[in-house]
């Protein structure tokens, strides 16, 4: 499903994505920063997954396309080689409380922060 619009707030913190007979789902920065789909934070296995501490600041600097069927995200910090599908999207807004607890956790369990 291909979203109908891509919108970053003001302040670079907020995606928020709309896809077609759905509610616009809000993704803070943050989140998309920590779940990057990318190789370097998602590993090439579960167990290769990384913790990614220290992004409580994080910002969107930039979007660009990818086909018709995902964004690059390119945030503050030049972290650039998440591909973001609109799949992968979607279940980020479905899942982001579940998600944004399990960081949590994860943090707190390695004592790292987000600041």
């Amino acid at each position: 499903m291909t979203p109908t619009e891509l919108r970053v707030s003001k302040d670079r913190r907020l995606l928020t994505v709309t896809f077609p007979s759905h509610a616009p789902i809000e993704l803070p920065s943050e989140l998309l920063r920590v779940c990057s789909p990318s190789a370097e934070v998602q590993g090439h296995s579960p167990e290769q997954r990384v913790t990614v501490p220290g992004k409580k600041d994080v910002t969107i600097a930039r979007i660009e396309p990818v086909g018709n069927y995902a964004a690059r995200i390119i945030f503050d910090d030049l972290h650039d080689t998440g591909i973001y599908t609109w799949n992968y999207l979607h279940a980020l807004g479905h899942d982001k409380d579940e998600r944004w607890a399990g960081y949590l956790a994860e943090l707190e369990a390695k004592g790292l922060t987000r600041g």
